[in-house]
């Protein structure tokens, strides 16, 4: 059963006259805008797309290298009642084309650095141009007569990032953004000083939901156009930064950087978008930062669990437990007594897939959304993550996960990163292969001394057979998700190479 709000105020607008010197969003460049800055820029670019748009039924594109001009359409185009499909701006021609054409796009906001990129789009698929430019013009415009906003009402559309396949279109709701907020907050708390640092990709999910937060919280969302390590650090040592996200492996590129240590005003650095490996979460909370490994899904309007400050020692490796407001359970059909597929339900889930029916009933059965990962709870009710599903290895009869494989080799002198797959196999059914990416090539990789931390560290059944060097880094996803099917097809494609040295990338 769905829980949700019938309707409710509009965030920005309800934070404008209740934290209206509150600043809501500070940029890289120090530029600052507050909640009642934020809300009068957001009624003139509403105003200006009611009279520019073409269909108001279609959800709205948004390409936009600006992460200022994105957060001001980010509120704007709801308040019209039109989802906002943001598009990530590093995608090719095609890639983008599939987008528009699966959700039915007939209006695209650019601004100038994409102008170029849009009118090509254009070319291939009848679409209305609107520029930024144009949207913020300081031209006379009308308040509308409510800024209500309905729970059920499709606020985003936000394509899967396709980690084993092509990309679905995922809805979200107004609700479900506000419930995800809500099971944030009572996990984490909301402090009325909180800054909350975005340096994530805002147009993907995990990023995108920062802002939201912060808007429902009337805290400060501080944004960064991309993630540096240098500048992160700078700003979590000098900026009064109280939460960050990041990927595993932007928290071990932070770690490197330098050696300091981190102020205690940073209450949590969640983690997201894989398993992280013990050593590094160690190595992290021996530099002051307090890390909580989370998990999430796009479907899910970001985090569906996430560890709790009290348990960061003591369950180290764990993604915690669901957040109030969810239910998860593992449905244990892979051959482990505990492991299985995550099934979560709750108010953060999404309604389903744009214009895919037979997907969405795939996905979401009786309210229980299959996420295709795998993991098991413990006796206590904590997650801990395995793997996808897809990715699941299966070798003599023995289930290997990659990511566990993954993690070991990456502490390991000279591995950069790691990439491990399944292999078809006569004997074992499947051979488990590893493509490495080293920090220093000239190094090169002692057998030996692999070997020996192998052993020391892994099950025998768990070793990778052959090894395979990349001069370039795996492919990923723009939030960082190991795309294991890419490395796949490349391995594929040159498989009568000798397993020595390949550059597969």
């Amino acid at each position: 059963m769905r829980v949700d709000l019938p309707s409710y105020q509009d965030w920005v607008d309800f934070r404008a006259h209740s934290h209206p010197d509150v600043i809501a969003l500070e940029f890289s460049d120090r530029k600052k805008i507050t909640y009642a800055e934020l809300n009068t820029v957001v009624y003139k670019v509403t105003s200006a797309l009611n009279q520019n748009i073409s269909n108001k039924n279609s959800p709205i594109a948004l390409l936009t290298s600006s992460s200022f001009e994105f957060s001001l359409f980010l509120h704007a185009i709801p308040r019209l009642g039109t989802p906002i499909l943001p598009l990530n701006i590093r995608l090719k021609n095609d890639e983008l084309l599939f987008q528009l054409r699966e959700a039915n796009v007939c209006n695209l906001i650019v601004d100038e650095s994409c102008f170029e990129v849009a009118r090509k789009l254009a070319e291939s698929h009848d679409i209305n141009i609107i520029t930024s430019e144009l949207l913020l013009q300081d031209n006379d415009y009308e308040l509308p007569d409510t800024s209500e906003m309905k729970g059920d009402d499709v606020h985003s559309i936000i394509f899967t990032s396709g980690t084993t396949g092509k990309p679905k279109a995922v809805m979200l709701t107004n609700g479900n953004y506000y419930w995800s907020a809500v099971g944030s907050a009572q996990n984490l708390g909301v402090d009325n000083r909180d800054r909350w640092l975005l340096c994530m990709p805002y147009y993907h999910v995990g990023g995108l939901s920062i802002l939201m937060r912060s808007a429902i919280y009337g805290t400060c969302a501080v944004i960064h156009e991309g993630f540096d390590q240098e500048l992160v650090n700078s700003y979590l040592r000098n900026s009064s930064i109280t939460l960050l996200s990041v990927v595993p492996t932007m928290l071990k590129r932070m770690l490197e950087f330098d050696d300091g240590v981190f102020p205690n005003t940073i209450r949590a650095v969640l983690v997201g978008g894989g398993p992280v490996s013990k050593m590094l979460l160690e190595k992290a909370q021996l530099r002051g930062l307090p890390v909580l490994q989370t998990y999430g899904l796009t479907e899910a309007a970001s985090q569906i669990s996430t560890l709790s400050h009290h348990d960061a020692i003591e369950k180290i490796g764990s993604a915690g437990k669901a957040l109030s407001i969810n239910t998860l359970r593992v449905e244990k059909n892979i051959s482990e007594d505990d492991i299985g597929e995550i099934l979560v339900k709750g108010p953060t889930v999404t309604v389903g897939y744009f214009a895919q029916s037979d997907a969405t009933q795939k996905t979401i059965v009786d309210g229980w959304l299959h996420t295709g990962d795998i993991g098991h709870l413990d006796d206590e009710g904590y997650l801990f993550i395995s793997d996808r599903r897809d990715d699941l290895i299966v070798t003599g009869g023995e289930n290997v996960y990659p990511a566990e494989v993954e993690n070991v080799l990456s502490n390991f002198a000279n591995i950069a990163e790691a990439a491990v797959i399944g292999f078809p196999d006569d004997e074992w059914g499947q051979k488990i292969i590893a493509v490495l990416v080293l920090t220093q090539d000239k190094i090169g990789i002692n057998a030996t001394q692999l070997k020996n931390f192998l052993d020391k560290n892994l099950a025998n059944y768990k070793h990778p057979r052959q090894f395979f060097i990349s001069e370039q880094v795996l492919p990923r996803t723009i939030s960082g998700k190991l795309q294991r099917h890419l490395v796949h097809l490349k391995f594929e494609s040159n498989s009568s190479s000798k397993p020595i040295e390949l550059n597969l990338f």
